[in-house]
């Protein structure tokens, strides 16, 4: 049943009822969540848009299982209304991804963090190191998986201006904490961009290349790759004193 609700991308909500002897059952078969998930930067449902999802569900009445959303009426002439509050459900759990679109930067760190500890690595955020300048640095996650450390940046900004600033600031961290590297070969650095945002060049890529690994978001398995399997240490330290 098609509806007159939209989706923030202006995709019409669609609604299936589902009739017995007893009651019917009006449900959206998942596809509320599943554009929510489809817009996600790591294309699946954060803990914290879950909970915001189940709030949403809760005032308003309706059953969240297994990533759908219904209502059950007994009475047929209650369909109406039903499929109105249900209508309303799904554009307000699509509605999530706006209200978190302007806090992606902050979405994308805890998206990160949870796919880490999903992986069971070893993660600390907001990891500090005193480098040889004296200064100290905080390097985003430090994450240790099988006897490998990886001091991971994560670079996501939707400014391009930013976004070259940031990739300088890595080679700059890396430079400073270069004796992690050279005293100890199952250390490393990784730089992961946030490549969902279209804000990153070629020359930004190419800046961190000769001082970390790089990895992409959109490309999860990689990064989990070079965090375990992928392990050759970066010219510029290895024979750094």
């Amino acid at each position: 049943m098609r509806t007159p609700f939209m989706y923030p991308d202006g995709d019409l909500v669609d609604l299936f009822v589902e009739g017995s002897d007893e009651d019917f059952l009006i449900t959206d078969y998942g596809e509320a969540l599943g554009w929510l998930r489809s817009h996600s930067f790591s294309d699946r449902i954060t803990a914290n848009q879950r909970s915001l999802a189940e709030d949403v569900c809760l005032t308003l009445g309706v059953e969240l299982d297994r990533g759908q959303v219904s209502v059950r009426r007994e009475d047929p002439s209650d369909l109406p209304d039903a499929i109105h509050i249900l209508g309303q459900a799904a554009v307000r759990l699509s509605d999530i991804w706006f209200t978190l679109k302007t806090r992606s930067v902050t979405t994308v760190a805890d998206e990160v963090e949870e796919w880490l500890l999903s992986r069971r690595f070893n993660v600390q955020r907001n990891f500090q190191e005193k480098g040889r300048s004296g200064r100290a640095w905080t390097v985003d996650y430090r994450v240790v998986a099988e006897a490998k450390t990886s001091l991971v940046f994560l670079l996501n900004t939707v400014s391009q201006d930013w976004a070259r600033r940031m990739s300088e600031r890595v080679v700059a961290v890396c430079t400073d904490l270069s004796y992690m590297v050279s005293r100890d070969h199952t250390v490393a650095f990784v730089s992961l961009f946030n490549d969902k945002v279209d804000v990153w060049r070629d020359e930004d890529f190419a800046l961190v290349q000769p001082f970390s690994r790089i990895a992409t978001w959109s490309k999860p398995n990689e990064l989990e790759a070079i965090l375990t399997t992928e392990w050759a240490p970066i010219s510029p330290f290895v024979n750094a004193g």
